[in-house]
This record gives C-alpha cells, structure tokens and sequence, in this order.
C-alpha cells in the first residue's frame, strides 16, 4: 500500500459505480449482447474489475471476469484460457498490471475483431479521477487537433525545465493509434487523456530526460531522480543519472536486442484528472501538461518496451509553440481546457 490508495470496499463505492457505467457508455460503449472480456491479475484492484462486470451486465453486455497470477513482464502471453477468451471477445477490458498490450494473446484478438482497451493498474481513485470526473468530449476534441496539427507539422520540437531538448520528425503516413477507429473492430483503445503523432524512428535526436515516471522495469515507477537518456538518429546512446538510471540501464542490456534502445513513440499528456505523477503508468502518461515517450520498437521485434514522462514540456509544431512548461497555450487547446475544467484555465 506504498501508493497511498484507500484500501477499505466503501471507499468511493458510490462514486465508482458511475464511473464504471461511464467507462462502458461514453469511453467504450457496450451493445446488449457483446461478449465483454475483463482480465484483472493478483496486482490488480479487483473492485474495479468487479465495478465494470456489472456496469456491461447493466448495460446489456455479457461480461467475463477472468483473474490471474501476476506476469514477471508485461506484454507476455497469459495462461491459455485467457488467450482462448480473448480471441472470442468483442471488447476486452485489461485491468492487469503486467498488461496484455502487444503480446501474442493481443495480437490474435485484434486480428479477430476484438477491441482492446488497456487499462493496466486501474484503482478506483484512478477511474473516478480519470474516467467519472472527467467530461469526455472536449477531452476526445483534443486529442483529435493536437493528433491532426502535429502531423500537419514537419517536426515537432520539446524542451523541458529537466533539461530535454528533443526534435523528431513528423512521418506523413500518420499513427493508426489516433486515426478514427474503425467500424468493424480489432484496435486497442488507450485511456482518455492522450494523444501523439507519427515520427520516423531514425529521426530522434537530442537529450531526452524522464522526471515524472518510467515503467517498467518492475523496480521503477515514481522517479526519485531525473533519468537522462541521449539520443542519436533514434537511439539511446548514453543513459545518465543515479541509481534508478543504473536500473534501466542493466533491464535494456539484459535483452540483447538492439531495438529495445530504439525509440518507439511520443504522445501528449493532458487528463484533467492527473495532476502529478503516482508511479501508475497508465495516468502517469497522461499528466497534465507532460509528454510521453515510448522505448523499445516492438514491431521491429523488442521484447521490451517502457514508457516514461517529462513533466512541464515545451512543444513546437515546427515555428508555432502549442505548449510552454506544461500549460498548452495556443487559444484553440486553452478552450478545451477550460471546457474540461482543468486546473489553471477557468
């Protein structure tokens, strides 16, 4: 219980079912005789799995409720019913901590018309915060004009107070993550409160410097200390810092495989639900005013992947700054703010 959370069944009992109905109505809508799918693991909170079972049940879906022991990683297969249930679900739910979201059992969902939705390490102070507290569509608004103007940019540039100094840029063929979904399904789906753009991998250059969170490894999380990572076309060449620098440094060697320093993504943070880093990952991403980078190129073939957070950034789309030190500042973003009630834009 290091991460603070009340632990007693009544906390925000109340407030949880409505977040759960919430999250199978305007997140990801539920239609009366889906078969819905909800993996938990035994680091889960498992009153929310529970919660979302009865919001699909009520909503007329049929929900599955499968729990199961703890993976050392995420992204590795599960026990093979999970991977049978998986493959015949049309909405899956992932509460677990060790997260499904490129692994083999996701892979073969997805081919199969499932919609992934990750969740990874939900509690229920996360889902009333991040989903029942938080006015979806201005929220869906955003993500849409900071996807379709960073990718009508060149190159986007980000600095932060940390000392990241990073410029990527923009792939023309656009990122499927944040494109429309599609009508038919086989698509994962990521918690409200982000959005990215599409770079060339090779195109990476500059300091990189996480202050926020990074996981995994399992050992981080939270940071204590600033990890400083210097890239060249891509790659991390040199990782700086103290002891939680010396823990990620030792995890990506243990793999063996040069694309697990190869950088994979980048992605705007701003839920009004997150305002400071908890080590969740999933809201850690999605901090108000963060950018969010993604290491280990798995569809190259990296049997690793971690995600970690600069908090305050600065960000240009080529001469035009959208961000200063973490509060988005171009007029258009400033309303959706507002719209969302987010700290610091009434």
């Amino acid at each position: 219980m290091n991460l603070g959370v009340e632990s007693l069944p009544e906390y925000l009992h109340i407030e949880l079912i409505a977040a759960a109905l919430k999250l199978v109505t305007d997140f990801r809508p539920v239609q009366p005789r889906q078969q819905v799918l909800i993996t938990a693991d035994t680091s889960s909170d498992l009153r929310v799995a529970r919660a979302v079972a009865g919001a699909v049940q009520a909503v007329g879906g049929i929900p599955t409720l499968v729990c199961y022991p703890t993976l050392p990683q995420p992204m590795q297969a599960p026990p093979a019913p999970v991977s049978g249930a998986a493959a015949a679900a049309d909405i899956w739910f992932d509460f677990t901590v060790s997260y499904q979201l490129y692994s083999p059992t996701y892979q073969t969902a997805l081919k199969r018309g499932c919609i992934y939705v990750c969740l990874t390490g939900m509690d229920v102070d996360m889902l009333v915060r991040t989903v029942g507290r938080v006015p979806y569509e201005p929220l869906r608004a955003m993500a849409e004009w900071l996807y379709r103007h960073s990718q009508a940019a060149e190159f986007v540039r980000v600095t932060s107070p940390a000392g990241t100094d990073l410029t990527m840029q923009v792939d023309k063929a656009g990122d499927p993550f944040w494109e429309p979904l599609p009508t038919h399904g086989g698509y994962p789906q990521m918690l409200g409160g982000q959005s990215g753009f599409m770079a060339y991998r090779e195109s990476y250059n500059g300091m990189l410097v996480f202050d926020g969170a990074l996981w995994p490894p399992a050992e981080l999380g939270l940071l204590r200390s600033p990890v400083r990572l210097r890239i060249v076309d891509g790659y991390i060449k040199e990782i700086e810092g103290g002891h939680e620098a010396t823990l990620y440094t030792r995890w990506l060697a243990q793999a063996n495989n040069p694309y697990v320093y190869l950088m994979e993504h980048a992605c705007y943070g701003f839920n009004p639900g997150v305002t400071r880093p908890s080590g969740r990952i999933l809201e850690d991403e999605r901090v108000f005013g963060c950018m969010q980078f993604g290491v280990g190129a798995t569809p190259l073939g990296s049997p690793l992947h971690s995600d970690g957070v600069a908090l305050n950034a600065s960000v240009w789309l080529d001469d035009l700054q959208i961000e200063e030190n973490g509060r988005y500042i171009h007029p258009d973003l400033i309303e959706f703010c507002r719209a969302m009630g987010a700290p610091g834009y009434r």
